[in-house]
């Protein structure tokens, strides 16, 4: 795929962007979709911000895109965010705003992720994938975060039930509209 002007990206660095690892451009070989599970923009930017580790840093993808198809960047694709156990130095984290299962993440009876992705949004997710794809020499594989992370945690509700940790994008993230626009294979775990 030839490259592309990128779309509109607004740069939002995280404050700790500088403390997450290194990495070059040829190492990144996978996107992982993701979405917040948080109700808006201002509410991932602030658990984004939240530090978790002892190097000073915390979870978050490397760009969110907002319903109405406005694209942030929090954290620099030549450093590793931490977005998805196992996969983080090789991906690059796309955030997708959607409540998802907010605020009952884990609890057993409130599991439907029923908020359906706006075309907008889609299709800035699209233009985005499509102008990495030009300009990363590597990038080859796409994966939801569910397909990558299918731990399970004790339900909330009932510590006889268990629930998946991880089940965005969703059911209703248009993967075929998606893998139809860009050149890219899906990655399972």
């Amino acid at each position: 795929m030839p490259d592309r002007a990128p779309p509109a990206i607004d740069a939002q660095p995280l404050p700790y962007q500088d403390r997450l690892l290194p990495r070059t451009h040829d190492d990144i070989d996978l996107v992982v979709i993701h979405c917040t599970e948080l109700p808006d923009l201002a509410m991932a930017r602030a658990y984004g911000e939240r530090v978790l580790y002892d190097s000073g840093t915390g979870n978050s993808g490397h760009y969110y895109i907002d319903r109405d198809g406005r694209i942030v960047q929090y954290v620099a694709l030549d450093r590793v965010a931490h977005q998805v156990s196992g996969f983080n130095p090789r991906s690059i984290g796309i955030e997708l705003v959607n409540t998802g299962r907010y605020p009952h993440w884990w609890d057993s009876r409130h599991q439907a992720m029923d908020e359906p992705y706006p075309d907008l949004q889609i299709a800035a997710l699209i233009d985005l994938l499509q102008h990495l794809c030009g300009t990363l020499p590597a990038l080859t594989h796409i994966a939801g975060h569910e397909w990558l992370d299918t731990r399970e945690e004790v339900a909330s509700d009932d510590p006889e039930r268990r629930v998946p940790r991880k089940r965005d994008p969703g059911p209703l993230f248009p993967w075929p509209r998606v893998l139809a626009a860009v050149p890219l294979q899906e990655l399972r775990g």
